[in-house]
């Protein structure tokens, strides 16, 4: 029991991605570690960089960034922070944003483009392979079979070692499958935003990863009498931490990334996983949105 004290994620479950990289199911997300609009550095990049160490000493074996956040800002604290990695870690990361200022985000597909991301990511988090590389946005301008194509050719290569996606449709994912073998999708979706369902019970039907960003927005479920309120006060737990709940009893194959830049809002975020919501509560939040 103390270990579960000592690592609450533990409590979360596993899941294999792409059949081989076990984690625990809930993760961190390191967007927030960076400066004002994703952009530029952290305001404390010390408290970043104990904010992901404590991540790791609390069980978190999940950990996901995007080049674009900073841009490579995310992932050079992750190196400061955490390399060598442990064996069981997983990072993930992502390429397909372009940054031109705070909050500005642009999709660029270019095959040559997505292999100097490839190149740089590996050198900024220290790897010699990335274990999941997603691309970030489907960028219009660009033939999917191009964009996924030089993921393919990484993936040969040995820079990567599984292929995800991100903010796509059902039929995406499905073109995307029949160029080269996809094992996660990362999309929008939380208690309150459910717009992803479809996509959800498609990756639980095909053993596909979703992992949901923005995961502990609670919107009007969080308001003072409001369903999460309500079961939160029972529970001695804050509506995020239901929240995360919520997700992780949702699906087996869902890995909620709650990011945040301070220790403590961590700490209360990895204790999600050790809330068990009954049917009835479950139920009650479902029905709520």
């Amino acid at each position: 029991m103390a270990d579960a004290d000592a690592r609450p994620a533990k409590a979360s479950g596993t899941y294999r991605i792409g059949g081989d990289l076990t984690v625990d199911r809930l993760g961190y997300g390191a967007m927030q570690i960076t400066g004002p609009g994703v952009w530029g550095d952290p305001k404390d990049p010390g408290e970043a960089v104990r904010v992901l160490r404590r991540a790791v000493e609390l069980g978190v074996t999940f950990i996901d960034t995007a080049d674009s956040y900073g841009p490579f800002v995310s992932e050079q604290l992750i190196r400061e922070a955490l390399h060598p990695y442990a064996d069981d870690l997983v990072i993930a990361t992502k390429a397909g944003l372009t940054r031109s200022g705070p909050h500005d985000w642009r999709p660029v597909g270019r095959p040559e483009y997505l292999r100097q991301q490839c190149e740089l990511s590996l050198r900024h988090l220290g790897l010699e392979q990335i274990p999941l590389y997603q691309l970030h946005r489907i960028d219009p301008k660009v033939p999917l079979a191009d964009q996924l194509g030089e993921l393919a050719l990484l993936k040969q290569e040995g820079k990567i070692g599984h292929i995800g996606l991100s903010e796509v449709s059902v039929a995406e994912i499905e073109a995307a499958q029949a160029i080269t073998p996809i094992v996660s999708v990362q999309n929008l979706y939380n208690v309150a935003n459910r717009q992803s369902e479809e996509v959800l019970e498609y990756c639980e039907r095909n053993d596909l990863a979703f992992i949901p960003w923005f995961p502990i927005a609670t919107g009007e479920l969080a308001k003072p009498g409001g369903p999460l309120d309500a079961i939160a006060r029972e529970h001695g737990a804050t509506p995020a931490q239901l929240a995360l709940a919520w997700l992780l009893r949702r699906s087996p194959v869902m890995l909620p990334i709650p990011g945040t830049s301070s220790v403590a809002h961590l700490e209360e975020n990895v204790a999600a996983a050790q809330v068990q919501l009954t049917d009835d509560e479950y139920a009650a939040l479902t029905k709520a949105v």
